[in-house]
């Protein structure tokens, strides 16, 4: 070899070596998980088909899952399974992928946001403290712990749900969460706000619609993030290939 190839196969960039298949097959695993979490925190949509006296317009889902409520159990279960796959993906995919500053809020935020899906169900709205702060004006969920896990929870899947989306635009990768999983943010933001400022006025102003929506929103950017996985761990294998 002369000394010209010499310098030219040192200036070539080394091709990166192929990802391990057991690493492949744990980032699909975890994209599985994270799709059916999204599918199960869903469940509530249930209250359509079981026989539950509920106006989805004045009730919160928090509501259906409250102790003595009919059928709690598939919705409380549904919520504890999805907390459970969601936590158990969330610390694989921040020991798997890349650590970039994003991305890794992203997966602590997610693996919280699953934390706070079980500790919600496992201490769902009890009635009797509801009834026992009716008459003070107050929104009676503030005086129990259901309030700081669904908050801890809303608050952790949102804060997923931005960086992951920040992720997409600054590393320029992940097509998807650029652009429907942003769509998706977005709605669940303005919904947010209008449960927000809703709650602090006089009326209902279709709160129990609003939660729906937003719920529904986590549910399907969950479901945009594991498709998204899977994709890039497909074009992933297709370059190693």
């Amino acid at each position: 070899m002369t000394r010209t190839q010499e310098k030219q196969a040192a200036a070539a960039p080394s091709e990166a070596p192929p990802t391990p298949r057991w690493r492949r097959v744990l980032r699909w695993c975890i994209a599985i998980l994270i799709g059916f979490a999204g599918l199960g925190y869903s469940s509530w949509v249930l209250e359509f088909l079981l026989p539950i006296p509920s106006d989805p317009t004045n009730t919160f889902l928090s509501q259906l899952a409250e102790k003595g409520a009919p059928f709690r159990w598939v919705f409380t279960t549904g919520d504890t399974v999805s907390g459970a796959m969601l936590a158990v993906a969330g610390i694989g995919g921040l020991l798997l992928f890349s650590r970039r500053r994003y991305s890794t809020i992203g997966w602590i935020a997610l693996t919280c946001f699953g934390l706070s899906t079980i500790a919600d169900a496992q201490w769902p709205i009890d009635p009797t403290v509801t009834h026992t702060y009716s008459e003070s004006g107050l929104v009676p969920q503030l005086h129990q712990i259901h309030a700081l896990t669904s908050s801890l929870a809303v608050f952790s899947i949102y804060i997923a749900m931005i960086a992951f989306s920040v992720a997409a635009f600054k590393y320029k990768r992940w097509p998807i969460l650029r652009h429907t999983g942003l769509w998706i943010l977005i709605i669940g933001s303005v919904v947010t706000a209008w449960m927000l400022i809703a709650d602090n006025l006089p009326g209902n102003y279709g709160l129990g619609i609003a939660q729906r929506i937003q719920v529904g929103a986590m549910s399907l950017w969950l479901v945009v993030l594991a498709v998204q996985i899977v994709l890039a761990e497909r074009d992933s294998d297709r370059r190693a290939g």
